[in-house]
């Protein structure tokens, strides 16, 4: 049923990037990191997080770890004043205790070791940093990507299994303060973020399940024609579309915050 690509920037920027910029705003301003400090983005893919990070922390350094090849290079020409590099997060290619802040955005669910990567944010973050990240709320209130599926179940009863929704259970609160807890982090607390994600008409909505970049574009591109325009027709339907064309949704993000004990707890 198709797999997750992460390697074109621009088809992922216009896929979820756009509105992963939105959250990660309030994100940032939620962690009140003091301004000088030295910031780790882990999964940071084409760079949405630590443009905000540079925009608004007033930070030393920003660095970013990312696997994906495609995915630096996007960001490295967006973001100059940052530092990328590729890696792992379960085995980051950063010294201990070398951040006063690490987070990561959107990134958390699809690393194959959660713990393991938790406990390597846990490592990297010097005595007293700041470890946080988000994911988006798969499911219920990451409404553009809950559609689609929902539409891809009732087509396909099969497609449940890849659902981001069930998938992805690590994307509610009890979940990540486990995760968090378990990592040795303390003062854990988390919080939803909601934004607006406004497309101008339907063909806003739809073309970016045709990047091919995640997991709901692949499973799209993963169809045959006359599957993939059932699919189509039944979001068609299904959208809330203004009079104007518009279809106005909301998307959701979990967020979760602690701190750190010690270096390389």
């Amino acid at each position: 049923m198709g797999h997750e690509v992460w390697a074109v920037g621009n088809s992922y920027e216009n896929y979820v990037g756009r509105w992963s910029r939105s959250v990660a705003r309030e994100f940032v301003k939620w962690l009140a990191v003091s301004a000088g400090g030295r910031w780790l983005d882990v999964g940071c893919g084409t760079g949405a997080l630590s443009a905000v990070v540079l925009a608004t922390a007033e930070p030393a350094e920003v660095v970013g770890v990312d696997p994906s090849e495609g995915f630096l290079a996007t960001a490295r020409t967006a973001n100059p004043r940052a530092e990328f590099r590729l890696g792992d997060a379960a085995a980051l290619p950063v010294a201990s205790g070398e951040f006063g802040a690490v987070v990561s955005g959107l990134a958390l669910n699809f690393m194959p070791d959660a713990a393991r990567a938790a406990a390597e944010f846990a490592r990297a973050a010097a005595p007293s940093g700041v470890v946080a990240a988000y994911v988006w709320d798969y499911a219920a209130g990451m409404e553009m990507m809950r559609y689609c599926w929902d539409a891809a179940v009732d087509l396909d009863p099969a497609v449940a299994d890849v659902d981001e929704g069930r998938r992805f259970p690590i994307c509610q609160p009890d979940a990540l303060t486990r995760l968090w807890t378990g990592a040795g982090l303390r003062d854990v607390t988390t919080r939803a973020i909601d934004v607006p994600t406004v497309f101008e008409n339907f063909d806003d909505y739809w073309t970016p399940f045709l990047g091919g970049q995640g997991a709901a574009p692949g499973y799209v591109m993963s169809l045959s024609g006359d599957h993939r325009d059932a699919l189509r027709e039944s979001l068609r339907t299904r959208l809330p579309v203004e009079a104007d064309g518009s279809i106005r949704l909301t998307a959701r993000a979990w967020a979760v915050r602690g701190v750190c004990l010690s270096a390389a707890q």
